[in-house]
């Protein structure tokens, strides 16, 4: 059995120096992979690491300046599946980089958002990214802005992530997709299939991606000379909960539509479950589309026409651009596209002729 020495009989770096036949200055050398160290000697030292499974005591390593450097990445809901697939993005870039990943679920409250970037800040973090959409005020500019500032004066970097962008000159890199062109492109392959009264189940009004996808959906009626029915607008938040609960309101009030488009694919979820407690069939009595594409939209019954989102290339990207940058540079906003993933859900309104427009395809 192997003989541990130190606090708690955990094994230190003189005991794996001593096991290797080298210098504790050594053992340091070879685990920070910062110093020319002979291959023998590596071996060496990594068989007696693993031998008396020593584990380098991050505090101290902090202290030195020689910790795993880190990145945050700070959300509303860790749950959300969207955001959970720009954490894998997030996650996976960095330790390919060789950085780790701290994860922070905020549920909507800035005290939370702002103790735990000042907490990242104090750690040196390369870069915090904040994710989600925001009430975009002057009041979210102006504590944003100061994060900004803030982290570059600690040679960090500020990374908004589907976020409103600061305005110019703030230390930040701003990466959006595009939100209201996805929303544009479905409702108007929706509007092909024949369909002319579209309910919308969106979500919280000042929540800037919700409004993003309101224009978009506002838009594609504009194009096409469609009247819009502000009954037709419903608002909630972007989960299955809140989907279930506007599908029901809609057809208890019975408000007229062929057609439901869903902020989320999680509303869009809640939705479809009502439809079919109220015993209509989708497509057949009625459209639903989606927005995100997250996995399970292929697996629901019917298979749900929604928008991509890249979201894991969004969490890649963010890493990437956040660490190529200094600390001070300019701010720059970099746009990614979204594109309708057409399925078995949408199809032309019961007893009109089949106007598919095959182009939205």
């Amino acid at each position: 059995m192997t003989r541990k020495s130190g606090d708690a009989g955990r094994s230190t770096i003189r005991d794996v120096a001593a096991r290797a036949g080298v210098s504790a200055s050594t053992v340091s050398r070879v685990l920070g992979g910062d110093y020319p160290v002979s291959t023998a000697t590596r071996t060496r030292v990594l068989r007696a690491v693993r031998e008396m499974d020593y584990v380098a005591d991050a505090r101290a390593k902090a202290v030195a300046g020689a910790g795993t450097p880190t990145l945050a990445f700070v959300l509303e809901d860790i749950t959300g599946p969207s955001f959970a697939h720009m954490a894998h993005g997030v996650e996976r870039e960095a330790a390919r980089l060789g950085h780790l990943c701290l994860v922070c679920g905020t549920d909507g409250e800035v005290r939370h958002e702002l103790e735990f970037v000042e907490m990242t800040r104090a750690q040196r973090a390369a870069a915090v990214i904040l994710v989600g959409g925001a009430a975009d005020t002057p009041e979210y500019r102006e504590r944003t802005r100061r994060i900004a500032d803030s982290l570059a004066s600690a040679g960090s970097r500020l990374v908004l992530c589907g976020r409103p962008p600061l305005g110019p000159g703030a230390p930040v890199t701003v990466i959006e997709y595009d939100n209201e062109g996805g929303a544009y492109a479905l409702v108007a392959h929706v509007l092909a299939q024949g369909h002319r009264r579209v309910l919308f189940l969106g979500g919280k009004p000042d929540h800037t991606t919700a409004q993003g996808r309101e224009r978009g959906y506002l838009a594609a009626h504009r194009a096409r000379g469609v009247e819009t029915d502000p009954e037709l607008l419903l608002h909630g938040d972007f989960t299955r909960d809140s989907g279930h609960r506007l599908m029901r309101e809609a057809l208890r009030r019975g408000l007229e539509f062929t057609a439901v488009v869903a902020a989320t694919d999680m509303v869009a979820a809640g939705a479809l479950t009502a439809l079919h407690e109220a015993g209509l069939d989708v497509p057949g009595d009625v459209s639903l589309a989606g927005y995100d594409d997250i996995p399970f939209a292929r697996d629901l019954y019917p298979a749900l026409t929604t928008v991509h989102v890249p979201y894991e290339e969004l969490g890649r990207l963010a890493v990437r651009t956040a660490l190529g940058h200094t600390a001070d540079s300019a701010d720059e906003h970099l746009l990614l596209g979204t594109h309708v993933v057409v399925r078995d859900s949408v199809a032309s309104p019961a007893g009109s002729a089949d106007t598919a427009d095959t182009a939205d395809r």
